[in-house]
Order: structure tokens, then C-alpha cells, then sequence
């Protein structure tokens, strides 16, 4: 019973981080609406007035910012991550930085294993190929590995280009 209430408290602890990212997003896009609403009443100021080059000029001036923001704030969460291993030993530094990869690396594994079991089942039993195939290889599954393969490579091909 002990192991049961532990094991829920664990798993509610672990997704605090998350529940206050929800709310944190939440006054983000409260923070963001506001500031698109007050550059839309200055977009039509601007054009009322005649100043479109003007709004245009100030618009790439936003972007530029925004930019500039998004650069300082990967750059700061960067160096927390460098923080965070000081005074660590290289050991714990490595373990730290293996984790997700492992993660990774450990349900890939678990998902060709039980695609391999599933084609030699359906095999060992008669099972015609192409129900195995769409038994074996169902869109859940696709959908976990497809988001698995863009986090990895879309997150690098995205932080490259900035």
C-alpha cells in the first residue's frame, strides 16, 4: 500500500514541473495576445496617418528583437546547464547529459523487440503478411516514433538555423 502511495506521489511530483509550465504558458500567451492587440492599434494608427513604411520599419525592429530575445534566452539556459554541472564530477556530468538519450535509445530497442516478436507470432501462426504488417506496425506506434525522430533531428535542424 506504501509502495502504491509512494509510487503516485513520485509520479505527481514529476509532472509538477509541467503543471507549472501549463500555467506559465498561460500568462505567456496572456502577456502575447496583449502585445499583439496594442501592435495592432498602433498597425492602425500608423496606417490611418499614413505611416505603412514606418509600421514596416518598426515591425522588422520587433522581429529583430524577438530574435535577439529567443538567441539570449537559449544562451542563458545554456549556461544554467553549466551551472548546474559545476562542481560536479565528470561522471555526474556525463549521466545528466545521458539520460534522454538513453531514454531514447532504450524504447527503440523495446520497439523493434516487440515488432520482431509480433513478425515471428504472426509468422510462427500463419498470420497473412500484410495483417501482421498492419497489426505489427500500427499509427500509434508510428506516431510515437515519428515524434521521437523529429524531437531529435527537428529540435537540431531548428537550433541550427538560428
Amino acid at each position: 500500500m506504501m509502495t502504491m502511495i509512494s509510487t503516485f506521489l513520485s509520479f505527481l511530483a514529476g509532472g509538477l514541473p509541467k503543471i507549472l509550465q501549463i500555467f506559465q504558458d498561460r500568462q505567456d500567451k496572456k502577456h502575447e495576445l496583449a502585445l499583439v492587440a496594442a501592435q495592432k492599434e498602433r498597425e492602425l494608427a500608423l496606417a490611418e496617418r499614413g505611416f505603412l513604411a514606418q509600421a514596416r520599419v518598426e515591425e522588422i525592429k520587433l522581429e529583430q528583437i524577438q530574435t535577439q530575445t529567443a538567441g539570449e534566452e537559449r544562451q542563458a539556459l545554456y549556461q544554467h546547464d553549466i551551472e548546474i554541472g559545476k562542481g560536479a564530477s565528470q561522471w555526474m556530468i556525463n549521466l545528466r547529459a545521458s539520460v534522454r538519450p538513453v531514454v531514447t535509445y532504450i524504447f527503440v530497442l523495446e520497439l523493434v523487440a516487440i515488432n520482431i516478436a509480433g513478425v515471428w507470432y504472426a509468422y510462427d501462426t500463419g498470420v497473412p503478411f500484410a495483417s501482421a504488417m498492419a497489426e505489427v506496425f500500427s499509427d500509434d506506434e508510428m506516431m510515437i516514433l515519428a515524434s521521437i525522430v523529429s524531437f531529435w533531428f527537428g529540435t537540431q535542424a531548428f537550433q541550427k538555423k538560428g
